[in-house]
C-alpha cells in the first residue's frame, strides 16, 4: 500500500472523499456504508467539508466513523473563505466538529482564496490548533504565487498540505506547482482524482491505453487512474464513492505501481503540460 505524509503521520495514500454525499437522504445509508467499506478496507483519511451539503456531509461522516476507533482516523475539513477570518472562524469550526461529532480535525483546509487577507486567516488557524481543535491547518486551491505569499507570512511555513485538482486529463500543477511542494516538503491532496466531477470521465473511462493497463494488472480503470495520482509519493488522493465495493476498489488502487514503460504509454497518452496553466478548478 502506498503512503503519504501528513503532519508527521503515514497514511495509506487512497482516501475517501464526501463531496456530493448527504445531499439525498435516500441515498444516506448507502454512503454511509460505503465509507465504512473504504475505512475497513483500510482507508484511514476522510475529506469533508463544511460547503458540502450545508453539513450534511459532515453529519454523514459523523454516522460512519462511530465503529471505528477516532485516533485510528484521518479526519480533514474545510472552512468557507467567507468565515476564515476572527470574526467567524472559531465559530464555523466548532460547528463543524459537533456535526462530525469529534472533539479536534486532524487537518483544517481554508476551501480557496477570498477576501479575508491570508495572514489573518493564519493567524486564526494557529490559534485554534494552539487550542487543540486542529492538529494542522493548510490550503486548497492555491497556486504556485499564493503558497508562494502564504509561506512568506508568519507561520505560513506551518502549512500541512494544499488540496487540489488533479487528474489524467488535468495535469496543469505538474508545470511548476508539484515540483515546488515537493521542495518544500508540502503533500497534495489531489480531489477529482477521476475526473467523477466533470464530463471528462466517461472518454477517460473508454480510454485505450488505460482499458490495456487495467488488464495488465488486473484492476479497473478508475484503479489505474487512482494509483496514478499517488505514483509519486507525495499525493493523497481522495475519491468518492456512494457505492461499497467501488469504496473497496478505490482503497486497494494503493497497490498497484507502475513500471517506467508502462508510465510512458501514459504520459503519451496524456501528455504533461509545456507551459503555464491557470489553475484548474470545479
Amino acid at each position: 500500500m502506498q503512503t503519504v505524509t501528513i503532519n508527521q503521520r503515514v497514511l495509506p495514500a487512497v482516501g475517501l472523499g464526501t463531496w456530493h454525499m448527504g445531499d439525498d437522504p435516500v441515498k444516506t445509508e448507502q454512503e454511509i456504508k460505503a465509507l465504512q467499506a473504504g475505512i475497513k478496507a483500510g482507508a484511514r483519511a476522510i475529506d469533508t467539508a463544511e460547503m458540502y451539503g450545508n453539513g450534511n456531509a459532515e453529519r454523514l461522516v459523523a454516522q460512519a466513523i462511530k465503529p471505528f476507533e477516532r485516533e485510528d482516523l484521518f479526519i480533514i475539513d474545510k472552512v468557507l473563505p467567507q468565515n476564515a477570518g476572527r470574526a467567524q472562524l472559531e465559530k464555523s469550526l466548532d460547528r463543524s466538529l459537533k456535526n462530525v461529532g469529534t472533539d479536534y480535525f486532524d487537518l483544517y483546509l481554508l476551501h480557496w482564496r477570498g477576501q479575508i487577507p491570508l495572514a489573518e486567516t493564519v493567524a486564526e488557524l494557529e490559534r485554534v490548533k494552539q487550542a487543540g481543535k486542529i492538529r494542522a491547518w493548510g490550503v486548497s486551491n492555491f497556486d504556485v504565487a499564493d503558497l508562494k505569499e502564504l509561506f512568506a507570512l508568519p507561520n505560513g511555513i506551518n502549512c500541512a498540505a494544499n488540496e487540489d485538482l488533479y487528474n489524467l486529463d488535468r495535469r496543469g500543477i505538474e508545470y511548476d506547482l508539484l515540483a515546488w511542494q515537493k521542495d518544500h516538503q508540502l503533500p497534495l491532496i489531489a480531489y477529482s482524482p477521476v475526473a467523477q466531477a466533470d464530463s471528462l470521465s466517461g472518454r477517460l473511462s473508454n480510454n485505450p491505453t488505460l482499458k490495456k493497463l487495467a488488464a495488465v494488472h488486473h484492476a479497473t480503470v478508475y484503479q489505474i487512474m487512482l494509483a496514478w495520482t499517488i505514483r509519486c509519493g507525495n499525493t493523497l488522493t481522495i475519491p468518492q464513492s456512494s457505492n461499497p465495493k467501488h469504496a473497496e476498489q478505490n482503497v486497494a488502487a494503493g497497490e498497484i505501481e507502475f513500471s517506467d514503460a508502462e508510465l510512458l504509454k501514459l504520459e503519451q497518452a496524456f501528455p504533461s503540460p509545456k507551459q503555464k496553466q491557470p489553475l484548474a478548478t470545479i
